[in-house]
C-alpha cells in the first residue's frame, strides 16, 4: 500500500500496531487499513472496545486532575500512544500552567505526532523509547531537562502493562521506575483484564499475536501486585468507572464491563 505522508519510513505498513488501532477506536485518522482491519475484527468479538478506550481516556483525565491537586507538577507518561484530545499535558497544565510532562513511546507515528504537537510547549517533550529500557529513559535528554527526581513525579502508565509479557518484568518495571522518584510521587495504572468477558476476551486476546504489541491481560490480584511497597489511594483497585467518578452518573451497573482495572498509588 501507499505510505501515508504521516508514517515515518521505519514504519510496517503490513502489520497492525496497538497504538494505531488505539487511535482508531477512539476515532482518530493516524491509522492503516490493516489497523482498521484488525479493530473491526476486534469489535466483533468485543463490539464494546471503542467504549472501553473512551472509559480509559476518561480515567486519564481523573487521575491527572487528582495529581495535580495534590501538588504533582511533573509527569513521565510511559506508553503514550498517539496525541488525541484530552492528552496528559492538556489536563494538567490547564490546570497548573507550570505542569512539566514527558510522553514515552516506542512507536514512530506516535513520537512524529507528539512532537509536532508539542513544538510550542516548553514544558513538554517526547521520547522514542521502550519504558521496559528504563535506565535509558531515565537518562534521557527530555527527562533530564524537564522532571527533577528531587521533586514527586506522577508515573503514568495507562493501558501499557498488558502489553508486558510476565508479572516479573511489569512488577521490575514499575519498581525501577518508582525506586528513581522520591517520596510523594505517585505511580497511576489502567490495565486490561478478562476476568469478566471469558472466551470474548481470551478471542481478542489471540488476535493481538498479530499485532507489534500481544495482549497479557491480568486478574485483580495480579494488578495489585505492581503496586507492591506503595501505598493504594482509595477506592484500591478498582474498575474504570469506579475510580473517583466526576458524577454518579458515570458509574455503570456494572463497572466490570470496562474489562479495565484503574488504580492510584503513592510512594511512602
Amino acid at each position: 500500500m501507499e505510505r501515508p505522508t504521516w508514517a515515518p519510513g521505519e514504519v510496517d505498513l503490513e502489520r497492525p500496531s496497538a497504538a494505531r488501532v488505539y487511535d482508531y477506536y477512539l476515532g482518530g485518522y493516524h491509522n492503516l487499513a490493516v489497523d482498521r482491519e484488525f479493530a473491526e475484527q476486534a469489535m466483533l468479538a468485543m463490539p464494546e472496545l471503542p467504549l472501553i478506550m473512551r472509559t480509559n481516556r476518561a480515567f486519564l483525565r481523573r487521575s491527572v486532575r487528582h495529581l495535580v491537586s495534590r501538588g504533582i507538577r511533573q509527569f513521565l507518561d510511559l506508553g503514550s500512544g498517539i496525541p488525541t484530545v484530552g492528552n496528559v499535558h492538556e489536563i494538567a497544565q490547564g490546570a497548573a500552567p507550570e505542569a512539566r510532562v514527558v510522553y514515552v513511546d516506542k512507536d514512530p507515528v506516535a513520537v512524529a505526532h507528539s512532537q509536532v504537537m508539542l513544538e510550542a510547549n516548553d514544558n513538554a517533550a517526547v521520547l522514542l523509547a521502550d519504558m521496559r529500557d528504563v535506565e535509558s529513559v531515565l537518562a534521557s535528554a527530555p527527562v533530564a531537562q524537564l522532571i527533577d527526581t528531587d521533586e514527586p513525579v506522577g508515573v503514568l502508565m495507562f493501558a501499557v502493562l498488558h502489553f508486558v509479557d510476565s508479572d516479573e518484568l511489569a512488577r521490575a518495571t514499575v519498581r525501577a521506575y518508582m525506586d528513581a522518584v522520591p517520596s510523594g510521587s505517585y505511580l497511576v495504572v489502567s490495565h486490561g483484564t478478562h476476568e469478566y468477558v471469558g472466551e470474548r476476551g481470551k478471542q481478542v486476546e489471540r488476535l493481538y499475536t498479530r499485532t507489534d504489541n500481544p495482549f497479557f491481560p491480568r486478574n485483580q490480584a495480579q494488578v495489585s501486585r505492581l503496586a507492591e511497597g506503595l501505598e493504594l489511594v482509595e477506592p484500591g483497585v478498582v474498575h474504570l468507572p469506579s475510580w473517583h467518578p466526576d458524577s454518579p452518573e458515570e458509574v455503570e451497573d456494572h463497572p466490570e464491563r470496562s474489562s479495565t482495572y484503574a488504580m492510584v498509588a503513592r510512594k511512602p
